[in-house]
């Protein structure tokens, strides 16, 4: 592999690391192992830190297609707890609210789920990294200044949405949910919640696709370091 050159790699993420992380460790890997000092070395699409899965990291010349490669079709697989919210929609943040849950069946999710196929205006969630006036969302909920920003609905489409499980004892379902750039599945949770009339929040997450790099093309640091070692 030519990685000054340019390289498309594809890593299985693990959970609590961020995309950046997966960005800098592979840099440290290859910098030390070409004995270089500085490598262009960037991802294409983040994956939040408490979901685990493809993220496409590319290097040297290749960096140049990030833009091409974020614009393909992603697919994950989520679980999603009904009847509670948090205010990122997923496990970073303690429960906020409880609503009802008494009239959820799996008839409900048949009528409900096929109404988020298509085209989508979707209002991402205020825990992300959306800009706004030159600052990421994420900075006015740290501070606990959300109110003061407007994050405005973004068009996406969802082209597939199946419900793979339902638990109606724990009030839970595993969604597998193909869809294109800019989608945020916590806030499809949250969406997801609203239309049958009570909450959501997401509890795990798996990206399973980015275009054609699927899990099974996938390595680990670990396996890059051997790889890098045995040379």
């Amino acid at each position: 592999m030519d990685f000054i050159e340019g390289e498309i790699l594809a890593f299985d993420k693990p959970l609590h690391w961020t995309s950046f992380d997966v960005v800098n460790r592979v840099r440290r890997l290859l910098c030390r192992a070409l004995e270089v000092k500085k490598l262009k070395v960037g991802h294409a699409g983040t994956l939040d830190p408490l979901a685990t899965g493809v993220v496409i990291v590319c290097t040297g010349h290749q960096t140049k297609h990030i833009d091409e490669l974020m614009d393909h079709t992603k697919e994950y697989e989520a679980v999603l707890q009904l009847g509670a919210t948090t205010p990122s929609f997923d496990l970073e943040h303690p429960v906020d609210a409880t609503y009802p849950t008494e009239h959820i069946t799996r008839e409900l999710l048949d009528e409900v789920l096929p109404t988020f196929l298509g085209e989508q205006w979707q209002v991402p969630p205020v825990y992300s990294a959306v800009k706004i006036n030159g600052k990421r969302a994420y900075e006015y909920a740290r501070k606990g200044r959300q109110d003061e920003v407007e994050i405005k609905p973004k068009l996406l489409i969802i082209d597939e949405l199946e419900l793979l499980q339902f638990d109606p004892e724990k009030m839970q379902l595993t969604l597998r949910v193909v869809c294109s750039r800019g989608t945020y599945i916590r806030a499809l949770a949250r969406d997801i919640g609203q239309r049958l009339h009570s909450g959501a929040h997401l509890i795990a997450l798996r990206r399973t696709r980015v275009g054609d790099y699927t899990l099974d093309r996938c390595i680990t640091i670990e396996q890059l370091e051997q790889m890098i070692n045995s040379k």
